[in-house]
């Protein structure tokens, strides 16, 4: 709601209430209440990749996996909808009633992602799995607890502040999607409330694209995090003779 609601506003406001910051800035505050609101129920799983991953890695059983996956489409649908109902009057004055995807009125893009006009769909593929590798190693060092972990009660802030950051940097070819929960129930809530099935045959049938890119990137990011920073960071074992070599020392 925070997100697609700062989107609206940004786009139906014609610039006047809101620049791309303010839609970063929407984003990383709706994943911080997320985070709040779901992180001592189920652990917070707010991206569909992530839930994935987790499932992949072992941490998650693949039987609770329906269920993350419906509570995040039902959510991110649900979201859409309010939206949709919040800003009705302000679309059809900006539209005249004429719901598009693409073209100098389009707002289908309030509610999903599309790619820029200049950037191919390889191009694009690689800004969303690069984003969502970043996102995922973000995450995994703010609560790496062998590592410089975040203070306690504070990750949600910075996992919020994480997700500001990629997309002040990496939001301009594609709307840094980085999550098919994020992405996919809104398009399916357009298709249905008036922009019909062009929401999946704009930009090349875009619509693949945030939802196995992220999956794969977020598999990229645990596995760089796992190489170059939990592998050189493991706890060292302590046996009796490393303990009496570490007080000889210290005398």
């Amino acid at each position: 709601v925070f997100g697609l609601s700062s989107v609206a506003q940004v786009v139906l406001g014609r610039g006047d209430f809101g620049q791309h910051l303010s839609i970063n800035l929407g984003f990383g505050i709706g994943v911080t209440l997320g985070i709040h609101a779901a992180g001592g129920i189920s652990g917070a799983h707010l991206n569909a990749a992530i839930t994935i991953t987790h499932c992949i890695l072992g941490n998650l059983p693949w039987r609770k996996l329906p269920a993350y996956l419906i509570g995040q489409f039902l959510g991110s649908f649900t979201a859409a909808a309010t939206v949709f109902g919040l800003y009705y009057d302000a679309l059809y004055d900006y539209t005249k009633g004429n719901f598009t995807v693409m073209g100098p009125t389009a707002t289908a893009s309030i509610f999903s992602t599309y790619p820029a006009p200049y950037v191919s769909l390889p191009g694009a593929f690689f800004t969303e799995f690069t984003a969502t590798a970043m996102l995922l190693l973000g995450i995994l060092v703010i609560h790496d607890e062998k590592n410089n972990g975040a203070l306690k009660g504070t990750q949600a802030l910075l996992t919020g502040i994480l997700v500001l950051g990629i997309g002040l940097g990496m939001g301009l070819n594609t709307g840094y999607a980085i999550n098919p929960s994020r992405d996919l129930p809104p398009r399916v809530f357009t298709a249905i409330a008036g922009w019909g099935m062009d929401v999946f045959t704009a930009g090349d049938h875009w619509w693949w694209v945030p939802l196995t890119a992220p999956i794969l990137g977020s598999l990229a990011g645990v596995l760089i995090h796992k190489l170059f920073i939990d592998f050189h960071n493991q706890p060292i074992p302590k046996s009796g003779n490393e303990k009496g070599q570490t007080v000889v020392e210290t005398s």
